[in-house]
């Protein structure tokens, strides 16, 4: 180990692992971990820290003295600058690999939990352009690179529409070609850049807040159907047409164009306007025959072909006959409730944000579905006693909360009711096995399914099945 600018460099290190976060591992001489942000396991490494706790180090890779053989070459020009996919330098069958172990560890480590050996993770078919909704931000002030940086030529391009760089809000790297989103997404994006530039349409400022041109949201659906969102900052009404015509005409396959006039702190839509240019305000997802309205502002999982997977997973779980009452907390738009709603006798589905709910109910009665019930509220003050004695004891609880897992009250209400079975769909698995230990010794786990939503990222959602013990 030698010393530079007051950071430690450990030489050789062994990267044995993946950890949380997509973050990797390795061991420092005194035994501490090492988090890397930028290894692959199995390579051989030289680090610099750039952290330094009680019991871990964080760090990067400075030298390699070997490549792990579980290493690809990243298919994105913008790997390691762009945030976004984080693991496309690790193969794919790798990048499973370590999900599952990530979900096996922390059921066992963090929730002390017995279960038996779990079915394979599920894997994406398209570890590629899979996703149905893109976000992307337009600045003045593009990121540069350091070659830029050093430059003695003055730099007159500085307009981007990308991501922001981790840990940098205030800019944006100007994406070249995104490979999570399929075509016609970057032809759209680079369009409407160029269009913007040669007709002087001034790009967003975040630090003066200036600028007209603020984000830009692309959806694609299962139906073919696409949503094009411009959210502009300065209102220039003229300038505004014109780049909205010139979309329409360039790109006719654009069944919705919308866009809103946002001029608070932060880009967030959901309390905003949303207007139509063109087209309708809303595009549909398909999925066995039932049909989702999907507007600006809805919630649906961004891969749809895996979310069908992940549902069919859920009903499976679930084992109805047609006789059962369904609880789906957490319902979101109700695309659980009415997935599963053709096997169950009735599904009641319980949801925080009454915009989802909403659309929750007019998807259910678009697809002739009448045993369902949606209701609007904070889980932990929507389901309890009043409530269940008012629309039954469930004989199933479908529970789909979001990262933070689920209120212990909401847990402790599952335990007064005790339902035979309980279908728990995590996207974190770390809370979700926070959850479980509260209720082991009510429940058994009797399967476990990992299924892999994001490739290229260490996200990955599991599918646990919980049976009420036997006395």
């Amino acid at each position: 180990m030698r010393k530079r600018n007051k950071r430690a460099i450990f030489e050789n290190v062994a990267v044995v692992d993946a950890g949380a976060k997509g973050k990797t591992v390795g061991k420092a001489p005194d035994g501490r971990v090492i988090f890397l942000n930028n290894a692959v396991p199995g390579d051989v490494v030289d680090v610099q820290t750039t952290k330094k706790r009680k019991a871990y180090f964080e760090g990067t890779a400075i030298h390699f003295h070997s490549l792990s053989e579980k290493r690809q070459e990243p298919l994105c020009e913008h790997f390691g600058v762009c945030g976004g996919c984080k693991w496309q330098h690790m193969g794919y069958e790798h990048q499973l690999f370590y999900k599952q172990n990530e979900v096996e560890n922390n059921l066992k480590r963090i929730g002390h939990l017995e279960f038996p050996e779990p079915s394979p993770i599920l894997g994406c078919k398209a570890p590629y352009f899979y996703r149905n909704k893109m976000e992307f931000s337009f600045s003045d002030s593009r990121w540069l690179t350091q070659e830029e940086i050093n430059s003695t030529e003055e730099i007159t391009d500085r307009n981007a529409l990308g991501f922001h760089i981790p840990g940098m809000w205030d800019k944006i790297l100007d994406v070249k070609k995104c490979h999570l989103q399929a075509d016609p997404s970057n032809a759209i994006r680079i369009a409407i850049k160029d269009f913007a530039v040669q007709n002087k349409i001034s790009f967003f400022n975040p630090r003066k807040h200036t600028g007209q041109l603020r984000t830009l949201m692309i959806r694609t659906a299962s139906t073919g159907q696409i949503m094009v969102l411009i959210q502009f900052f300065e209102d220039n009404e003229a300038k505004r047409n014109l780049l909205l015509a010139y979309i329409k005409d360039c790109f006719p396959e654009i069944t919705s164009l919308l866009f809103v006039i946002n001029q608070k702190a932060n880009d967030t839509l959901y309390d905003q306007e949303i207007l139509c240019y063109a087209g309708e305000d809303h595009i549909f997802e398909e999925m066995e025959g039932l049909r989702f309205k999907i507007n600006a502002k809805s919630f649906y999982q961004t891969n749809s072909e895996q979310a069908y997977e992940l549902y069919k997973i859920t009903r499976d779980f679930a084992e109805l006959t047609g006789e059962e009452l369904v609880y789906d907390l957490y319902t979101g738009t109700g695309t659980i409730a009415q997935f599963v709603a053709k096997k169950a006798k009735k599904v009641i589905g319980i949801e925080a944000v009454p915009d989802a709910i909403a659309a929750a109910k007019a998807n259910a009665e678009a697809n002739e579905i009448t045993n369902t019930d949606f209701f609007a509220g904070d889980m932990k003050t929507v389901f309890t006693a009043d409530f269940i004695a008012s629309h039954g004891i469930p004989d199933v609880i479908i529970t789909d909360p979001p990262r933070d897992g689920m209120h212990k009250d909401v847990v402790q209400q599952i335990l007064n009711i005790s339902p035979k079975r309980v279908v728990y769909v995590s996207c974190n698995s770390a809370t979700q096995a926070r959850d479980l230990e509260l209720m082991k010794d009510t429940y058994e786990i009797i399967k476990v399914q990992a299924v892999d939503m994001f490739p290229q990222t260490h996200h990955v959602e599991n599918v646990v099945l919980l049976k009420k013990r036997i006395p």
